[in-house]
């Protein structure tokens, strides 16, 4: 699916991981690295050394928390992202919009939205994408209980896909979602 050999990109040091298809979680203390390997694996940013082999089918990552998207509005944002995801499923996005309440603040600017419902913003735009590999950091931050159900048990869902891998890096594995491998960045750089 997707994979990284020797990986230099600080503070992440020769690191090698293959991430099956399924969930998968990217765990770790606030600078261990998990959001800048999510950034490494986008192509946002190129590593210092190490290689990042990708699979057909592209490759989601948004981070909508910058003011560059402050002025774009809900809808906006979601029909920007939706151009580079041949595979996007409107369908989804509607149904995950109305689950998660933002069905009212499709015509809010981002910077009139709460840190949650910011966030609700790229977690749905994710998770609607169809995209191979589809990398989530942090989803449930700012979210509240419903919200976190509703995301969970779609990743509960997900779980068993044959040929989609999602990646979600926050402090720790969830025990209520089946995942299909756990990265532990405090045990690496913790040797290192």
């Amino acid at each position: 699916m997707l994979e990284i050999k020797d990986l230099n990109h600080p503070p992440i040091q020769h690191l090698s991981h293959t991430w099956p298809a399924g969930v998968s979680w990217i765990c770790g203390d606030e600078g261990t690295g998990k959001t800048t390997l999510l950034r490494v694996l986008a192509g946002e940013v190129t590593p210092n050394a190490g290689t990042v082999s990708t699979p057909d089918g592209g490759v989601f990552w948004a981070d909508l928390q910058s003011p560059e998207h402050d002025h774009t509005t809900v809808q906006a944002c979601w029909h920007g992202l939706r151009v580079n995801h041949p595979h996007w499923s409107e369908a989804l996005l509607n149904d995950l919009a109305q689950a998660l309440d933002m069905n009212p603040h499709r015509d809010k600017r981002l910077n009139m939205l709460s840190t949650g419902s910011r966030r609700k913003v790229m977690v749905i735009a994710a998770l609607a994408s169809g995209a191979t590999v589809t990398l989530l950091d942090q989803p449930f931050g700012g979210l509240d209980l419903a919200s976190i159900r509703v995301i969970k048990g779609f990743l509960g869902e997900a779980a068993d896909h044959p040929h989609r891998a999602w990646l979600v890096a926050d402090y720790e594995a969830p025990r209520d979602v089946p995942l299909a491998s756990v990265l532990n960045l405090d045990t690496l750089t913790s040797k290192g």
